[in-house]
């Protein structure tokens, strides 16, 4: 196989006169503004079940998105024609979804992409320093192996490995001339627990971007270790009653929550669509006073960073939320110019077959002034949530999440563990009771889905207390 990035370097020498007279035909045409997004991607999936690889699969892809912006309308068309015919006929279709019609004439003028901005020199080697697919393999299966040694009554073992090799090329209109290479890799282990009537299900997924040599670093007996001690503790443990109580929400993953009931309503896509209950709060206290909130994408080794965003924007860190008081949407191009938003680096796509979004990156809580110790203690009857599952989010941002593993709260001191337990609520009314922010903030690799596809994103907190929730069990 040839090395990826001479994919894109072809595109740079060669192709940088045909990226202009799109981009010129497309202004002269009438259009306010084009984007060329032209990607080339290298994935692979291994799947290890009990002490079998039950699936290897791989994947490539290249092809160009391009986006025409007119007033506040744009058309998106994709393609997978790399040839100035194919571009050119995918412009055709946009400019035509907006009623343009190409112009051959100069009554439109462009000045010409700027000199490129190459992210990617220093990574074009990184695909072949990730592990190989014997390494890789071998890594996973110590996984699902150490399980047996350390989990009671377990019925299914599960490891995967998913790694991700992207290259991207942005030309815009307004002269940006941009590329770079993405690396994410994530490894996951699920387990089944069953004993007769009592059963347990835990998962745990790790994830970085930019590190090459990550798996080889992963610790699979540790790994097992924290899964099947989980498991072991739920295996036996009773259903929770259910009612209003405080709660305990770990660090690390527990911010799914802040991510999906509130980091969703804070981008301009909600705004626009009028569904997000704070699109009138900027500058206006939403939350508790100990609520601060940001979402960023320079985090190194984060699964939610990047050296440009999807739009050819360097990333930044931006505060949504001060001490409870809402200081900034999550922006892209296309939020900017329908609400006004300035852009915030957060233009993101799953590949070149969607059209760039406003979307979260690194999304976490800060941390604040007290230990998880005194979090704890100032809660008499309630509830302590250590890892969480899937859940679901309406529009407003009603949610509810079940909650994998979790124990009961008596008088300040951890008790017994329960399961059953799913956290009910609305954004808006849950903010304002996150009365404490311990001082342990952490991150964790996630994925998002949402209207430009799936991409690799990083939720976090340290740990939080929320004076009152409703939470369903039996």
């Amino acid at each position: 196989m040839k090395n990826p990035s001479e994919f894109i370097a072809s595109v740079n020498s060669q192709w940088k006169s045909t990226l202009e007279s799109l981009l010129s035909t497309g202004k002269r045409s009438g259009a306010d503004f084009i984007e060329i997004f032209i990607e080339n991607i290298d994935n692979i999936n291994i799947l290890a079940e009990q002490d079998l690889i039950t699936s290897v699969t791989p994947s490539f892809g290249k092809g160009a998105g391009i986006r025409v912006f007119l007033d506040k309308k744009d058309g998106f068309v994709s393609t997978n024609d790399l040839s100035e015919k194919g571009l050119s006929e995918a412009l055709e279709e946009a400019l035509g979804m907006l009623g343009l019609e190409p112009c051959k004439s100069n009554c439109l003028y462009f000045d010409g992409l700027h000199q490129i901005r190459d992210y990617g020199i220093e990574k074009e080697n990184w695909l072949y320093q990730c592990p190989d697919l014997l390494e890789s393999t071998e890594k996973i299966l110590l996984g699902t192996n150490n399980i047996k040694n350390y989990g009671k009554h377990i019925t299914v073992r599960r490891g995967s490995y998913s790694r991700t090799f992207q290259e991207v090329l942005i030309a815009s209109s307004d002269g940006t001339y941009a590329r770079d290479i993405r690396l994410h890799q994530s490894i996951g282990l699920n387990v089944l627990a069953s004993d007769r009537t009592n059963r347990s299900s835990i998962g745990r997924r790790y994830g970085s971007s930019d590190q090459p040599d990550d798996l080889s670093k992963w610790d699979p007996e540790k790994s097992a270790q924290d899964i099947c001690e989980s498991s072991n503790k739920m295996l036996y443990a009773d259903y929770v009653e259910a009612g209003q109580k405080p709660v305990i929400l770990s660090n690390k993953f527990g911010g799914v929550i802040f991510h999906e009931a509130c980091g969703h309503l804070l981008e301009t896509t909600q705004i626009e669509r009028g569904t997000s209950p704070f699109s009138e709060k900027l500058n206006k206290q939403i939350a508790n006073k100990s609520v601060t909130a940001v979402d960023e994408g320079i985090s190194k080794g984060a699964f939610g960073s990047m050296s440009i965003d999807d739009e050819g924007m360097e990333p930044q860190r931006t505060v949504l939320i001060e001490k409870g008081v809402l200081k900034r949407f999550i922006s892209d191009r296309a939020g900017e110019m329908r609400t006004g938003h300035k852009r915030t680096g957060s233009g993101r796509r799953q590949n070149h077959t969607f059209a760039a979004a406003s979307r979260m990156r690194n999304t976490y809580i800060m941390a604040g002034k007290y230990t998880p110790k005194e979090l704890i203690d100032s809660v008499d009857n309630g509830i302590y949530c250590k890892s969480m599952g899937g859940g679901s989010v309406g529009p407003t941002g009603q949610f509810n999440f079940s909650v994998e593993e979790g124990y009961i709260i008596k008088e300040g001191k951890l008790t017994e563990p329960v399961k059953g337990a799913t956290l009910i609520g609305e954004a808006k009314e849950i903010l304002p009771r996150i009365s404490m922010c311990a001082n342990d903030m952490d991150l964790a690799a996630g994925f998002c889905g949402s209207i430009s596809g799936n991409i690799y994103v990083t939720v976090g907190q340290p740990h939080i207390k929320v004076d009152s929730i409703t939470i369903g069990g039996r």
